[in-house]
């Protein structure tokens, strides 16, 4: 199994938390929130992406062009 995309995601909310929690620290707890709604738009993409590429997989293999 492929599973970049898990530690990809993973990769990001790690990154993103540790952040987070320096900026928490401080005191910018706005740009914090920001910064979260940023990594899960982020992470959002990183499926969208994945799910047309699936959808993609599934329309050569059953030739549903």
């Amino acid at each position: 199994m492929n599973f970049d995309l898990v530690f990809k995601i993973a990769g990001i909310g790690i990154l993103i938390s540790v952040l987070n929690m320096v900026l928490k620290q401080a005191g910018k707890e706005e740009q914090a929130q920001l910064l979260t709604l940023g990594g899960v738009v982020v992470v959002l993409i990183l499926v969208v992406q994945f799910i047309g590429q699936l959808f993609g997989l599934v329309k050569q293999v059953f030739n549903l062009y």
